[in-house]
């Protein structure tokens, strides 16, 4: 009855997701008012139009085009089973939207499939809290003054590191770094400029390994390296000694004064039966012995 009609009409037009239908030639018979709020596109611009020219062109994130090769509309008129995907779809204003799609058949009263329908909502929303929660996330693990990893993300890899090693997965090293008379340096020339040569030192370890390692600071003015798929020590020593060199060789200009430190390292080779703290602890040992050696070298055990 018209009534009827006019009035679940008039509830799916004012839905906020947007809704439209298609034939099962794939032509838009029906395109609501939460659609033409979220793209753009009114329905004189929509109806009669197949989905096949690309109006609205989903897109998944890594860059497959579904309009073409793997609609979903056209699937469920295959099999009946509906679908639900998270796209990059096209704005009349030119621009992606993220949106969350779900596909579902349109039957007649036999139970035959006869088009589609599409709805979908402004996924932006989810997008932004997981990406709110990724920075969190890596804000947690970050050590604010230097940028790279803090003690507690040093933990967590330590922890992990230990567990491939007993499942025979891999091989690590361990590098205790500390800034050589630290605490006379801040005397000399103040807390500020000791923070940006600790950014100073932070940054250039970071470069001076690989990306697959792991950089942070433990604490103060000490730092821990992990550097995985280390063979042996003399490939362990050889990091090292290239953050030593490289540290020794930095240089902080403050007021026209080149301003220069160096570090004293212990390493070690990750054991059967070692935990967090006797891996680091034994680093630890070693770098006190390059300090009590004279400073600005490196001691591997």
């Amino acid at each position: 009855m018209p009534d009827e009609k006019n009035f679940y009409k008039d509830i799916i037009d004012n839905l906020y997701d947007g809704i439209y239908f298609v034939d099962r030639d794939r032509v838009i018979t029906y395109w609501n008012k939460g659609a033409e709020r979220i793209t753009g596109y009114s329905p004189t611009q929509t109806l009669g139009r197949s989905c096949r020219d690309n109006l609205l062109n989903h897109v998944t994130a890594s860059g497959v085009l579904l309009c073409q090769n793997h609609c979903p509309l056209a699937a469920v008129m295959e099999d009946g089973r509906e679908r639900e995907v998270e796209v990059f779809l096209h704005h009349a204003q030119g621009h992606r939207l993220p949106v969350m799609i779900r596909a579902t058949a349109l039957r007649d009263e036999t139970g035959k499939i006869i088009g589609a329908i599409e709805t979908f909502s402004n996924n932006t929303h989810v997008i932004n809290t997981r990406r709110q929660l990724r920075e969190m996330h890596r804000a947690a693990m970050t050590d604010p003054l230097t940028g790279i990893g803090n003690r507690r993300h040093l933990e967590g890899r330590l922890r992990a590191i230990i567990a491939e090693f007993q499942d025979g997965a891999s091989h690590a090293g361990l590098l205790s770094i500390d800034v050589d008379h630290f605490k006379e340096f801040n005397d000399s020339y103040g807390h500020n400029t000791g923070d940006i040569v600790l950014r100073m030192v932070a940054q250039t370890m970071r470069h001076a390994l690989r990306a697959t390692d792991t950089t942070g600071r433990w604490g103060g003015e000490e730092f821990i390296a992990i550097v995985h798929d280390v063979r042996d020590e003399d490939d362990l020593r050889a990091a090292a000694e290239k953050v030593r060199a490289l540290v020794e060789h930095s240089r902080l200009d403050i007021n026209g004064q080149g301003l220069t430190v160096t570090v004293s390292i212990g390493g070690t080779m990750l054991l059967a039966g070692d935990t967090p703290d006797s891996f680091v602890g034994r680093a630890d040992q070693l770098m006190y012995r390059s300090k009590q050696a004279g400073r600005n070298r490196v001691t591997i055990g």
